[in-house]
């Protein structure tokens, strides 16, 4: 198996470290704090007062160290009580996120309500895989934006999961309105959406709040887990950030890779001359980047060389991690004009390796392809309430399906 890399540098921090503490007091702001299951589902109003008692411990970060004493929460909601001005350290509001805790600090924090942006439910059709108390598989179909964002305020993913939840008035939180050219990779999303008004929230619609964990780019189908709750959203986020989460996806590449089989390890960043698009930074490019590793498998070779049906499973989460990764290997996706799958090069590719007769499907093909061929087809991850393994799949949707189809024909 050939292994792609380029030489990143890596930082290394230190371990994680048992800090000990002297007490805690949690105090719950309404009577609805925990599912059915005995697990705690709002977090709006706990109190946590710690001494640090333990020594090395001046690289902790205030965000880690209270997501570490409050069993459940996101990083994300430690933050935005930080930043809400809502946690003191030895009598001092501290609202740095980064601030390192240091041996004998006094630490006081009140976790914030969570301040909504606002979304509405709409009446959209899901396609649910599964579905329980705690999380949501959904098939997403191509062409569908995950959250609203400027340009896509309606009739995304979040709309329609509020819909089907029946919370009509609902919000964002955490992150805030993201669009598709954030650099949020999936080990950092974290989502939140609940009522905003709560004098309408009654006990049974207060332990439903859909968070989004991971997302898909809007052209790009497949499945998705959303957690209905706050402790199913912070262990999952964690199962992402650890890379324990299965993830396989299918696609359709420009040509063939030169080998049938490998692992990509290239760090992605920011196209400094781009600010939608993300690019594989070697050597010594300027600008930051972020570890990305991805392994691939030729399934079938299609149109007599022309493209490829490719296997592609994750070992990280970055924004348009295949997508890039396939770049880097001179093999973009069909379809995906952003990274150098377009239409000109699908044909330069396609048009010698196919009979004369075919032209005129072929360029029917080409012309109607409207996405990135990418499609998530297999996730799985452990239940964050009962820990049991659960595992998803779904075939590839129509679209894609029949350009597998005609290509499949004009290889014969």
């Amino acid at each position: 198996m050939l292994a792609l890399t380029s030489s990143p540098t890596f930082c290394q921090f230190p371990p994680r470290q048992t800090i000990g503490f002297r007490v805690s007091t949690f105090v719950k702001a309404f009577s609805t704090t925990s599912s059915a299951d005995g697990v705690r589902t709002n977090y709006e109003g706990v109190k946590l007062e710690e001494k640090v008692t333990v020594e090395g411990v001046a690289k902790t970060r205030l965000d880690a160290w209270i997501s570490s004493k409050i069993n459940g929460i996101s990083r994300a909601r430690v933050q935005s009580s930080i930043r809400a001005g809502l946690v003191c350290v030895n009598g001092r509001v501290v609202d740095k996120v980064s601030y390192g805790v240091r041996t004998g600090d006094e630490i006081n924090c009140t976790i914030a309500k969570l301040q909504p942006l606002r979304a509405d439910a709409e009446d959209i059709p899901l396609d649910i895989t599964y579905e329980d108390d705690h999380v949501l598989v959904v098939n997403k179909p191509p062409h569908m934006v995950v959250h609203p964002a400027p340009g896509n305020p309606r009739g995304t993913l979040v709309n329609a999961i509020l819909n089907h939840c029946s919370l009509p008035n609902v919000a964002l939180t955490d992150v805030g309105w993201l669009s598709e050219a954030d650099d949020v990779s999936e080990d950092d999303l974290n989502i939140d959406i609940h009522p905003t008004d709560q004098t309408t929230c009654e006990d049974a619609s207060c332990s439903i709040r859909p968070g989004i964990v991971h997302r898909l780019d809007k052209g790009t189908s497949g499945l998705l887990v959303v957690a209905k709750d706050e402790h199913s959203h912070a262990h999952l986020a964690e199962q992402f950030k650890a890379h324990t989460v299965t993830r396989v996806y299918l696609s359709v590449t420009s040509g063939v890779p030169t080998y049938a089989s490998g692992r990509v390890e290239v760090p992605i960043g920011r196209d400094l001359n781009n600010r939608i698009r993300m690019t594989a930074v070697t050597g010594h490019k300027s600008g930051p980047a972020r570890h990305a590793a991805s392994r691939y498998k030729v399934l079938e070779v299609l149109a007599n060389g022309g493209a490829a049906l490719v296997e592609w499973r994750l070992e990280t989460g970055r924004t348009h991690q295949i997508r890039v990764h396939a770049k880097y290997m001179g093999i973009p996706l069909l379809g995906d004009e952003l990274y150098g799958g377009t239409k000109d090069m699908a044909l330069s590719l396609l048009r010698p390796r196919t009979p004369s007769t075919c032209y005129l499907q072929l360029s029917d093909l080409v012309s109607s392809i409207e996405r990135p061929c990418l499609h998530a087809m297999v996730l799985g991850f452990k239940h964050p309430c009962t820990g049991k393994y659960m595992h998803f799949s779904c075939p590839p949707p129509a679209d894609l399906a029949e350009i597998l189809s005609q290509l499949r024909n004009i290889s014969k």
